[in-house]
């Protein structure tokens, strides 16, 4: 998708529920390069290999960073079920990139730290708007509509009308 703005009031195309992933890394001693390194580079190579396999069920991300010391990830995803196959898959970049990680972890005492929050949204329960804007976010990941085939105001795309 473009970079360019979209013109007026659009929302997500999202069909049915989707899964929201946040998955990050604090970097607690920026000279332990060993301990946090590795871990940087592992994510886009995950999200490399995921983006190549329409099936995998990874709708869309947006690396991030939250200071100069948090790196972190908002993925959306079609399904639990699907983010749960892919954590799991021993074939797959992640299996082996979670063994180096808890290793890591273990040797590096505290260096890194690590947090991910998953949240499961159910059909109909979430909403958005983006005005003037590129596609972004869920919109980027769904992709977008005019707001008016979901309805004009947020209590409206959320079924609440």
């Amino acid at each position: 998708m473009s970079d360019k703005p979209i013109d007026g009031r659009m929302t997500d195309d999202a069909r049915g529920g989707v899964t929201v992933f946040l998955i990050g890394m604090r970097i607690n001693k920026f000279r332990a390069l060993r301990s946090w390194w590795p871990v940087s580079r592992a994510m886009p190579r995950m999200l490399k290999e995921l983006s190549r396999d329409p099936e995998s069920g990874l709708l869309g991300y947006r690396l991030l960073s939250g200071g100069p010391r948090v790196l972190y990830t908002v993925q959306y995803w079609e399904s639990k079920e699907k983010l749960f196959a892919y954590a799991t898959a021993p074939d797959k970049e992640h299996h082996p990139a979670w063994a180096a990680f808890n290793r890591r972890m273990r040797e590096g005492h505290g260096d890194v730290g690590f947090w991910h929050e998953t949240y499961v949204v159910p059909a109909g329960a979430h909403e958005s708007i983006y005005v003037n804007m590129p596609a972004f976010g869920l919109g980027k990941a769904a992709g977008v509509v005019p707001v008016g085939r979901r309805g004009e105001r947020a209590r409206e795309r959320l079924g609440a009308a």
